[in-house]
């Protein structure tokens, strides 16, 4: 983390002098430092050249470099080569019985879907990642935005409702819960999220679009707000 590109060139001599367990971590080594650096092919290639040298029996770890390989790839917007390797990450890591692994793979296929425009299918890898993970509150919010996307308001707001039980001060989660308030005609509760958003991280970049959001709202006099509407958080 303090100087990624010195990383970057040791774990290169390092994966030349080395074979095996060694060898292996060189390589998760320079994924990371290139990573840290932004060279998304050269982290790919190092997680994958780990993952294949990885023994067979070690789905743990297997799961882990597939995973690595195929975010690698989705950061470099190439979203077909995430999912080849998202997918096996994925069914390494149920073997493993690692579900919170497998569900961040999940997580990651679901964006790599929506990158290709193929939304049902990625709302049932969201489906897989909530029910891997339940408590994690990212693969709610996920669910929530998709299912906005695909105009299930209903759904969505029971997804984000969960999502803010779980990560109350994300600000993330206050801007989609007014997005899916606004869009079901409830202004009033779409306000108190996008304020609640001000108030949890101000000078974010979720504060500036919650500042836009309100400011196209308009003041709270233009909308008269019903008796049930209330901030999903």
């Amino acid at each position: 983390a303090e100087d990624p590109a010195r990383a970057h060139t040791m774990a290169q001599i390092r994966r030349s002098e080395t074979k095996g367990a060694d060898r292996v971590l060189a390589n998760h080594c320079l994924g990371t430092a290139a990573s840290e650096l932004g060279l998304w092919e050269d982290a790919r290639t190092a997680f994958i050249a780990a993952r294949e040298e990885t023994p067979i029996d070690e789905t743990r770890a297997r799961a882990r470099f597939a995973a690595l390989a195929g975010n690698a790839a989705l950061a470099s917007g190439d979203a077909e080569g995430a999912i080849k390797w998202l997918i096996p990450a994925e069914a390494d890591a149920r073997a493993a019985d690692a579900a919170p692994l497998a569900a961040l793979a999940a997580m990651d296929r679901a964006r790599a879907l929506v990158m290709l425009g193929r939304g049902e299918e990625a709302l049932g890898a969201l489906e897989a990642a909530t029910t891997l993970a339940p408590e994690r509150s990212e693969g709610w919010l996920l669910k929530a935005t998709l299912l906005r996307r695909l105009d299930r308001l209903a759904e969505a707001q029971t997804a984000i409702e969960r999502a803010a039980v779980l990560a109350p001060g994300d600000p993330q989660v206050g801007l989609e819960a007014g997005v899916i308030a606004v869009l079901g005609g409830r202004d009033a509760a779409a306000r108190a999220s996008w304020q609640s958003v001000l108030v949890l991280a101000p000078g974010s970049p979720q504060a500036i679009i919650a500042t836009d959001y309100l400011a196209q709202l308009g003041a709270a006099e233009d909308t008269a707000p019903r008796e049930e509407d209330s901030p999903p958080s």
